[in-house]
């Protein structure tokens, strides 16, 4: 794996750490959940074959300080964030933007108020849930999980979570893999896992009540300007994980997709893909950028 090239931006109310590789048109790289800029090590250097590839780890998360820790999360905010690593890394020219969950999200809202800055936007599976005409289904759930936070802690918390993730019924065994909860028992064993792995895995337990307590409820109720997405949707493609179908997180790329009349395009594994199969997500990542 080839070592990036480590930058330090200061934002409104934050710091982000970015991590920077290759050569060519700028290709933004946005993670979802608590993985950081990390969670794209296994892809980076197959996409910097022929993009400068940045990604970095979102405000509050893991090498990114927020000023102030009881800062109230916001989408808008967070899509500031990374227009503002488009003017840094590639300020005369529209780059392309990949991203995933969480950062999938983000990715929509940059689309949709920065156009001018975006080439071709890759989202794979951000859980608008709002969009759906189950909404208020999952506005319950999110209330659930944070009563649950409030209560009893993070662990059933994010139990509770994961359960609302899974296709209606299926078996618990089959949560997605990459829940807070999977997430937590995988960390557990941190002290066998070779360093630079360790040291992910608690950055990743760490910044699990921020991420379950702070972005879920936030950016799980926002509303995408659906207009203005289908007017750009000749630069968006909307992805999903072929082992997700009708999984929670899955169902608004579908969603869109059909609304907005354009292919749905199905990647390895689930919606944790991106960790479980790098290989072919970066393959397909890479001649999706390129079409």
């Amino acid at each position: 794996m080839t070592s990036p090239t480590i930058g330090r931006l200061r934002v409104d109310g934050a710091t982000l750490h970015y991590e920077v590789r290759g050569k060519g048109p700028l290709l933004l790289l946005i993670p979802g959940g608590t993985g950081g800029a990390a969670s794209f090590d296994g892809v980076a250097d197959e996409l910097a074959a022929d993009h400068t590839v940045a990604s970095y780890d979102p405000r509050g998360l893991s090498r990114s300080p927020l000023d102030d820790p009881e800062a109230e999360q916001r989408v808008a905010r967070h899509a500031d964030d990374a227009f503002r690593l488009l003017e840094l890394l590639s300020p005369d020219a529209p780059a392309r933007v990949a991203a995933c969950s969480s950062g999938a999200i983000v990715a929509l809202h940059l689309l949709t108020t920065r156009p001018e800055r975006i080439e071709r936007v890759v989202a794979h599976e951000p859980p608008v849930v709002e969009v759906l005409p189950d909404a208020a289904e999952h506005r319950a759930l999110l209330a659930r999980v944070q009563d649950t936070f409030r209560r009893e802690g993070l662990m059933p918390a994010a139990a509770v979570f994961a359960a609302g993730l899974r296709r209606p019924g299926s078996d618990p065994v089959g949560t997605p893999v990459g829940t807070p909860v999977d997430t937590a028992v995988d960390s557990g064993a941190a002290t066998e896992l070779p360093p630079q792995a360790a040291a992910r895995a608690e950055r990743t337990m760490a910044d699990m009540p921020y991420f379950l307590g702070r972005i879920v409820p936030s950016f799980m109720t926002y509303t995408p300007d659906l207009d203005r997405l289908e007017a750009l949707s000749d630069r968006l493609v909307l992805a999903a994980g072929a082992d997700s179908i009708g999984e929670l997180p899955y169902r608004p790329a579908a969603f869109l997709a059909e609304r907005f009349g354009t292919p749905l395009v199905h990647f390895p594994g689930g919606h944790t893909g991106l960790t479980t199969h790098p290989a072919e997500f970066g393959e397909l990542l890479r001649t999706v950028l390129s079409a």
